[in-house]
């Protein structure tokens, strides 16, 4: 009797551990519905305040208490059916309806729920800065605003979208789907339903922030002339201009008392990327045949006109046969290169672009960008990126819509996943500075001279300088098929290394957007120079160490009849 009374009595365990575990089962697939339908809001908050991470494949271990944190990973991500699959760039097909774009959008960006009560009301006094517009068509026939554009998935304000148009030249900025900000000096589109923009912004409510392919469109701040501030104006040299290539430019202008302010702000509002300034004459222009910026003069020919009230040169309107003009780039990204989309077709062989940390793979991107006209991918994900335009952050790296995907992997495993691979190696001295700026300060921020003599810094570079010399002897070796390209060669001859680029990943590229890459070389993420340590980082045993490495990376690259490591690396 006892026997089938413990076989009962072990049935009732196990069926009630069962009816347990079915339990709960169904209170964690009920959990995941409720947080889905409310679009995670709670957990990306707290993602919000976690810091960044490195994406190094095997961190140094000296480093890891450090506090210097590490990039995300995506390696795991599984393949998203994103908003890029039928689409290229940010352009709908005209045959998808306004009802399928939502659904791909909301997918893409794990936006906004429905409520009624997220939805911005339309009867409403705004407190916002600037002059709202209205609601205008923005989609792949109609561009309400031309100029650049940024996002941000988790604060996106109205003010920000503002600050950041007024900031880099533009009288307009638009929002569109709560995160897509959109700047231009004109509106080119029709009105849309004042309804069709109901969508609030990430960061803030009680404003309006665009619909899908619509934009909430407010007019920025004025500003008094010669008191706009501009962000990303860059001075490209002093050129000697004849009098039949002045004749082409588009825009000139005269005035007695003019200032180099205010010519970049007259080429600002005319939407042009070229600032050419002679006191008293102003003209706007972009590269071509007949000017490039690769043929500067001795900067000595304009040092009488860089003086904002400089009154000794002369005054004459008319420009003689030849003249020496200074030339600034302004804030506006040259058009001729600024769309860009993911590849039509998905390419069966990856194509890597390998560089250590800190050696200006986003530089490159961003020029690889600009003269394919297509998304660079990335190993990882890296929402700063992203924000700046780096779309294909978001995408996963072998999804093969990328024209080449950035890692900093060293492992024979990772290398031996890439089809091909261009090789991007930099002075280590100037690599491992940069790194060391981007952890303590981001990409575009600069280390202290406090961090610089912390212990820190020593540990970084026992650590970091021999990952310098494995990652570039580690894809040599078992690289399939290389292109080795010198982050100096390329900031010395940028045109010819960027077709040497082209021609490795099989890109017929027209010379206008090569000219347009050029003029538009810099972009929006690339550190200033200015701020450097006030002593030199590097002690004598840091050097006795790195020296050695770059021997032996300079004899690898010989013996595979690679260009050997420019000579200011290391004298020979």
């Amino acid at each position: 009797m006892a026997t089938p009374l413990c076989r009962l009595h072990c049935l009732l365990k196990r069926a009630h551990m069962l009816l347990l575990c079915l339990g709960i089962a169904y209170l964690m697939a009920g959990s995941i519905l409720l947080l889905q339908r409310s679009s995670i809001r709670v957990a990306q908050q707290n993602l919000a305040s976690l810091p960044p991470l490195l994406s190094l494949a095997a961190p140094p271990t000296a480093l890891r208490t450090v506090g210097l944190g590490m990039r995300a990973r995506s390696r795991w991500a599984v393949q998203p059916v994103s908003s890029g699959g039928a689409k290229a760039g940010r352009h709908w097909p005209s045959s998808q309806s306004l009802g399928v774009q939502h659904l791909h959008r909301r997918w893409f960006h794990n936006l906004l729920p429905d409520s009624p009560e997220q939805r911005v009301s339309l009867h409403r006094n705004s407190r916002q800065k600037g002059t709202y517009m209205g609601c205008f068509l923005h989609n792949a026939t109609d561009r309400a605003l031309g100029g650049t554009m940024l996002y941000d998935l988790r604060k996106m304000t109205s003010s920000l979208c503002q600050d950041t148009c007024s900031e880099s030249g533009y009288q307009f900025a638009g929002l569109e789907y709560g995160a897509e900000c959109h700047c231009g000096n004109r509106i080119s589109s029709p009105r849309a339903p004042e309804e069709d923009c109901s969508l609030v912004c990430r960061g803030e409510r009680g404003s309006p922030c665009g619909g899908v392919g619509r934009l909430s469109v407010y007019k920025v701040e004025e500003q008094l002339p010669g008191h706009r501030k501009f962000r990303n104006v860059h001075y490209r040299g002093c050129f000697k201009l004849p009098k039949n290539t002045l004749t082409t430019f588009p825009i000139y202008s005269s005035q007695p008392n003019l200032t180099t302010q205010a010519c970049i702000e007259t080429c600002t509002d005319k939407e042009l990327p070229l600032a050419v300034f002679m006191k008293p004459r102003c003209f706007c222009t972009w590269t071509s045949s007949l000017f490039s910026l690769s043929q500067q003069s001795d900067s000595q020919q304009c040092a009488g006109n860089t003086a904002v009230n400089y009154t000794s040169v002369s005054t004459s309107a008319a420009p003689t046969e030849h003249d020496y003009y200074q030339v600034y780039h302004t804030p506006v990204l040259d058009s001729r290169c600024k769309e860009r989309m993911f590849l039509p077709q998905r390419s069966s062989s990856l194509v890597a672009l390998s560089s250590f940390p800190g050696a200006g793979n986003t530089w490159v991107r961003h020029l690889i960008e600009l003269v394919t006209g297509y998304y660079t991918g990335s190993f990882y994900f890296d929402g700063t990126l992203y924000n700046r335009g780096f779309k294909g952050e978001k995408d996963y790296w072998k999804s093969g819509r990328s024209i080449c995907v950035k890692t900093h992997e060293s492992g024979q495993k990772e290398i031996e996943m890439f089809d091909s691979a261009i090789l991007l190696i930099r002075n280590p001295y100037r690599s491992l500075i940069a790194e060391f700026n981007r952890k303590c300060a981001g990409h575009l921020g600069h280390a202290t001279d406090s961090q610089w003599k912390s212990k820190e810094w020593p540990e970084f570079v026992s650590s970091y300088a021999p990952w310098w010399a494995s990652h570039a002897l580690s894809w040599l070796k078992f690289g399939r098929r290389l292109l080795v390209v010198h982050y100096e060669e390329l900031q010395r001859a940028l045109l010819p290394q960027l077709r040497l680029i082209t021609d490795f990943l099989n890109i017929s590229m027209t010379e206008e957007r090569l000219l347009c890459a050029q003029t538009n070389q810099h972009g929006h993420f690339k550190r200033s120079g200015a701020q450097k340590p006030s002593f030199d980082p590097f002690t004598p045993d840091m050097r006795d160490m790195i020296d050695p490495f770059i021997r032996t990376v300079d004899q690898a690259l010989q013996s595979r009849n690679f260009s050997r490591v420019p000579q200011e690396y290391l004298p020979r």
